[in-house]
C-alpha cells in the first residue's frame, strides 16, 4: 500500500446464508426431519475504492444498500466473503452503540473499559476522564449503571471515549442521530478539529448536508454495488434523486427518464447579457429553461456550491411565485437579488425543480441540473465578510 493511502478495498463482496427456517430443538428436527434450504444474501458485490491518509471520506446510501456492512467489515467485526482490505494504520470504530460497554458496569467504569479496549493505557485513560465525562454532559450519572442510561445518554459517553483514542482512522456510523441537535453540533465541532489535526476518518450517513460540509469525497452504494465516488456535491445530487420515487427510472447521466419538467439550459445575466464576474450590488439575474411535458403543481431553486462541492446558499420559488404550475411547453424561470449578497469567491450556479403538497415539504424531485451545463460565477467583492453559508433574498418572475 502506498503511504498517502489509508486504506484501501479491492474487488471486496459479502455473502449471508439466511435459512428458511428455524429448528431450536431435537423434537422439531424430528418431526421436520429434511435438509434444511438456505437462501444467499449478496449484501456487498465487488467494492473497490481507496482512502486517502488524513482524507474525511463519507459512504451514502439508501437503507439496505449494504453501506453499514461495509463500515463492519472495515472495523473488523465482519469477515469479507471475496476481495481484500488493506489498512494501514489503527483503527478507532463507533459503529454501534453499546459495542464495548457492559451495562452492569457504572458509567465510570465503561470508561475505563472502553478506552483500554481502544487501546488506551489506565494512566491514559485517568488523565482524559474528566475531559470525557465534560463533553458527555453526565456529570450527575457517573456512578450509576450503564443499563439506566437512555440510548443518547450512552450514544455520549460512547462519542466521547471514542475521540480520545489516537489511533489513525475513525470509523463512525449513523448512530449519532440518537444525540439531540445541541449535542450533534458538539460532535461536528469535534469532526472539524479532526480534520484539521490530519487524521482520517470514515463516516456513513444519511445528512447530506454533512456531507457536503465536511467529507473531501464521498462512496455512494446502490443495490449492494459502488454507483459513483466523487465530490461531496455530486454524491448528494445523486443520493437526493435515489430517494425520490423515480430512483428505477434514473438514467446513466444521473438524472430521470421521462420527467414531468426537464431542465433544459441556467444562464446568469447581468443587464440581459451573459456574465461571469460581478462587482458589488451590481443586479444578477438567474433564468431557468425548461420544457413541461405534463403540467404539475411545481416549486424551483436555484443554488450556489463551492468549486469542492459544497453547497452554500439556495433561492427557491416558494414565497415569489405561490402554487406555481407551469403550462405544457418550453417555458423560462427568471430569478433577480443583489449580488451584494454573496460572499467574494467563485461559485457555480445549480437548479432543480420538485413537487410538494404544501408549501416546504418536498416529496419528490423531478429534475435536476446533472448533466446540464452549469454556469460559473466570480464575485469580485462582497458587502460580506463570511465565506460559509449565507441567505439570499430575492424575487421570482415568469
Amino acid at each position: 500500500m502506498a503511504d498517502d493511502i489509508a486504506l484501501s478495498v479491492k474487488h471486496l463482496s459479502k455473502d449471508f446464508i439466511l435459512p428458511h427456517e428455524r429448528k431450536n430443538t431435537l423434537k422439531e428436527w424430528a418431526i421436520h426431519f429434511h435438509k434444511p434450504s438456505f437462501e444467499k444474501l449478496h449484501a456487498l458485490h465487488d467494492i473497490d475504492f481507496e482512502v486517502k491518509r488524513g482524507e474525511f471520506f463519507g459512504i451514502v446510501g439508501r437503507n439496505g444498500s449494504g453501506k453499514s456492512t461495509l463500515l463492519k467489515i472495515i472495523g473488523g467485526i465482519y469477515q469479507p466473503t471475496k476481495g481484500e482490505l488493506t489498512v494501514n494504520g489503527t483503527l478507532t470504530p463507533f459503529i454501534e452503540l453499546g459495542i464495548g460497554f457492559n451495562p452492569e458496569l457504572t458509567g465510570r467504569e465503561n470508561i475505563f473499559l472502553n478506552g483500554a479496549i481502544l487501546g488506551l493505557t489506565h494512566k491514559e485513560i485517568k488523565n482524559i476522564y474528566n475531559e470525557v465525562v465534560a463533553f458527555a454532559e453526565l456529570e450527575k450519572f457517573m456512578d450509576q449503571k450503564l443499563k439506566n442510561y437512555s440510548s443518547g445518554m450512552q450514544v455520549r459517553l460512547a462519542f466521547s471515549i471514542a475521540i480520545q483514542a489516537h489511533n489513525d482512522i475513525l470509523l463512525i456510523d449513523e448512530v449519532l442521530a440518537v444525540g439531540d441537535s445541541a449535542f450533534q453540533r458538539k460532535c461536528f465541532n469535534v469532526f472539524k478539529d479532526i480534520k484539521r489535526s490530519g487524521r482520517t476518518v470514515i463516516f456513513v450517513t444519511h445528512d447530506m448536508g454533512a456531507v457536503q460540509e465536511y467529507c473531501d469525497r464521498a462512496l455512494m452504494i446502490q443495490d449492494s454495488e459502488v454507483l459513483m465516488i466523487g465530490k461531496p456535491r455530486e454524491i448528494a445530487l445523486k443520493y437526493e434523486i435515489a430517494n425520490a420515487g423515480f430512483a428505477k427510472e434514473v438514467g446513466t447521466e444521473g438524472r430521470p427518464i421521462d420527467p414531468n419538467i426537464h431542465l433544459e439550459r441556467i444562464k446568469v445575466l447581468l443587464n440581459d447579457k451573459p456574465a461571469d464576474t460581478f462587482a458589488l450590488d451590481e443586479d444578477i439575474t438567474v433564468t431557468v429553461e425548461f420544457t413541461v411535458n405534463q403540467p404539475t403543481e411545481v416549486q424551483f431553486n436555484v443554488s450556489f456550491v463551492k468549486s469542492d462541492g459544497t453547497f452554500l446558499a439556495g433561492l427557491n420559488t416558494t414565497d415569489s411565485l405561490k402554487n406555481y404550475k407551469p403550462a405544457a411547453g418550453k417555458q423560462t424561470l427568471t430569478c433577480k437579488f443583489k449580488s451584494g449578497q454573496i460572499p467574494k469567491g467563485a461559485y457555480f450556479v445549480n437548479a432543480a425543480v420538485y413537487t410538494y403538497d404544501k408549501p416546504i415539504v418536498l416529496i419528490d424531485i423531478l429534475d435536476i441540473n446533472y448533466g446540464v451545463e452549469t454556469p460559473r460565477i466570480t464575485m469580485l467583492e462582497s458587502s460580506l465578510i463570511q465565506s460559509g453559508e449565507f441567505y439570499i433574498q430575492g424575487q421570482w418572475t415568469k
